[in-house]
């Protein structure tokens, strides 16, 4: 499905990122691993796959910052010569009411939600355009479809995501690049696993399917979108949320 496809992925320690860069390995794909802090967790990811059969490096960078975003793109090209994929999955949250929220809380969410993805497909899109040919995937949320309490920041930085992947899809197409965004919903992961009891009950009574998603069926939309099966989808927002947002 993904076989020799060269894929980066953003924030690949843990959650989300991590589903993805297994099923990508899985399917053939040789994963370059970014992060930030969890160096452990990545360490433990590379042996992972290579006991699958896959192949995987590790890049440390801050992606909110534009040069250490540049550096991680040029490390995946010293190594594969090639970049097919990039997922931007990196994504942090400072959550709080609109009146109590700082300038620091929104800042940093935009800086590293909002601003790393648009550094990566800055400098992927160079060597996509030389390749003609590329898929991008941005990881958005269903936060960024509908606003939530206490989450200004997270909302309107996962709604700019919606925004840069529809430009972005637009500027590209036509050179062979796809950009597409999957819009998680509650899954289960680090962060709600952190969440109270009476959140939780909540959250999934909002949900018509009746559960938290597993990280899997995340990655599952992801492998589709870098997949030749999307080749004719761009510039799309693919909710996978239990119907949460319809």
């Amino acid at each position: 499905m993904l076989k020799e496809k060269i894929a980066v992925i953003t924030g690949a320690g843990r959650g989300i990122g991590r589903a993805i860069a297994l099923q990508f390995a899985e399917y053939g794909a040789k994963v370059v691993l970014n992060y930030r802090n969890s160096l452990s967790q990545v360490e433990e990811l590379i042996q992972t796959i290579s006991r699958l059969g896959g192949e995987a490096i590790a890049v440390k960078a801050d992606v909110s910052r534009e040069e250490e975003a540049k550096y991680l793109i040029e490390e995946a090209v010293k190594k594969y010569n090639k970049i097919d994929i990039l997922v931007n999955n990196a994504g942090i949250n400072k959550d709080n009411l609109l009146m109590r929220m700082t300038e620091e809380e929104f800042d940093a969410v935009m800086d590293v939600n909002l601003k790393g993805t648009f550094f990566c497909m800055k400098h992927a899109a160079k060597i996509m355009l030389k390749q003609r040919y590329g898929k991008i995937i941005n990881i958005s949320s269903v936060v960024g479809l509908a606003g939530n309490i206490g989450q200004a920041n997270y909302a309107a930085s996962k709604a700019g995501v919606i925004g840069l992947t529809k430009s972005a899809a637009r500027e590209l197409a036509r050179k062979g690049i796809t950009v597409n965004a999957v819009a998680p919903g509650f899954i289960k992961t680090d962060m709600t696993d952190a969440l109270p009891d009476k959140v939780k009950e909540a959250s999934i009574a909002a949900i018509p399917m009746g559960r938290f998603g597993e990280a899997s069926e995340v990655a599952g939309a992801v492998c589709f979108l870098a997949s030749e099966a999307a080749n004719y989808i761009t510039g799309q927002v693919l909710s996978v949320d239990g119907g949460m947002v319809m």
